[in-house]
């Protein structure tokens, strides 16, 4: 029986959620509060009746969770449609109540009585974040300015957390504070990842890249990674339902300079949670520049004679930074003409006898290159 309500729930409203974001967005229904459908007998709904409760709730939220939460609401309204065709009637009629979509949102998940309208608004505030309020800039400085010229650095894949190793599920509603990096000779054993150190011995990283997994959530909802220490963003790193096992991959930021954690995840359902490090950001190290001093072959410069030319070149991969000459004290440099590739020095041989002479490069390169 079961089973043939949920399918007919999908017959009726999948169409009917794809039909109504288009209107959800505008002006007017974006403003407009829907009233609950007419409610059924207090522990069941048909088909039909869930189906018109999903459509208010589409209707109430979808502008929300598009301008605050950036995602189109017509692939949230996809999403939603097995929560729809399974939360419990009451809470989904008790969800259209709500004045807040985090409240209406914790409602649908059964955790309603833990989180209050009140307390949104409050949390809202103590962050300083209004709807409609982020902006690229927000997602920019995230990562420093760009001045800081971040340099990305690939990691062979590897575990740096699982809470169904260590610690135990997040529960919902809370935060837990995480190590990305470590330090010489340390591993991440003690939060359930790998017995080595990943390749992320600290060394001044900016950020982290890694695979985030949410596994069998106790709700639907969403986490989020964030620095330790720093207030929580407005804003999801993945998207669960419940029991799902969902991943996504994000970048995180990390305090400068490094304290004793690195960053911490905020579940709103209670769930346990895999990560996986892939690579990380970090400022570009000053390298010294490798020099050579490439001299010439030896040649007679006559008496008297202005302007004679000797030569030196730079081994391939290397440029000319410097010219120079050795001489006996009666020639002198005149005037010289450098190149990538060395250059010569036009000589004044001030003596009466020709003098044997010889130009010098100094050559340099970047290491590596």
């Amino acid at each position: 029986m079961i089973s043939r309500h949920t399918n007919h729930f999908h017959a009726v409203v999948a169409p009917v959620l794809l039909g109504l974001v288009a209107l959800a967005s505008s002006p007017v229904l974006a403003k407009r509060v829907e009233a609950p459908a007419k409610a059924a007998p207090a522990s069941s709904l048909t088909p039909s009746q869930r189906a018109a409760l999903a459509r208010d709730y589409v209707r109430k939220w979808g502008p929300y969770v598009q301008q605050v939460y950036g995602v189109d609401a017509r692939v949230w309204a996809q999403r939603m449609e097995s929560t729809f065709a399974h939360a419990d009637a009451d809470n989904l009629r008790n969800a259209l109540r709500r004045t807040t979509y985090e409240g209406a949102s914790a409602v649908l998940s059964g955790a309603g009585a833990r989180l209050s309208d009140d307390q949104v608004i409050d949390s809202m505030a103590r962050e300083s974040i209004a709807p409609g309020t982020l902006s690229a800039q927000s997602v920019t400085n995230a990562l420093g300015s760009a001045a800081v010229d971040l340099v990305y650095t690939p990691v062979t894949p590897c575990r740096i957390l699982d809470t169904r190793v260590a610690g135990g599920a997040i529960a919902g509603t809370f935060s837990r504070d995480f190590n990305a990096v470590v330090g010489s000779g340390g591993n991440f054993s003690s939060q359930g990842g790998s017995a080595t150190d990943c390749g992320m011995v600290a060394a001044g990283q900016a950020a982290v890249v890694v695979n985030l997994t949410a596994v069998t959530p106790g709700g639907a909802g969403f986490a989020t990674a964030y620095p330790a220490g720093t207030s929580r963003p407005l804003a999801s790193s993945v998207n669960y339902t419940a029991g799902a096992i969902v991943n996504n991959s994000i970048v995180v930021k990390l305090p400068t300079p490094l304290a004793a954690k690195d960053f911490s995840i905020y579940t709103f359902a209670t769930s346990d949670f895999v990560a996986d490090i892939v690579g990380y950001y970090a400022p570009p190290a000053a390298t010294a520049l490798e020099c050579t001093r490439q001299f010439g072959t030896f040649v007679s410069v006559p008496a008297n004679t202005y302007g004679f030319g000797v030569s030196a070149t730079c081994p391939t991969g290397y440029s000319a930074t410097g010219l120079g000459i050795e001489a006996a004290a009666n020639v002198v440099m005149a005037d010289s003409a450098i190149n990538s590739s060395g250059g010569t020095i036009f000589t004044y041989n001030l003596g009466g006898t020709a003098q044997s002479t010889r130009a010098w490069a100094q050559c340099c390169r970047v290491p590596g290159r």
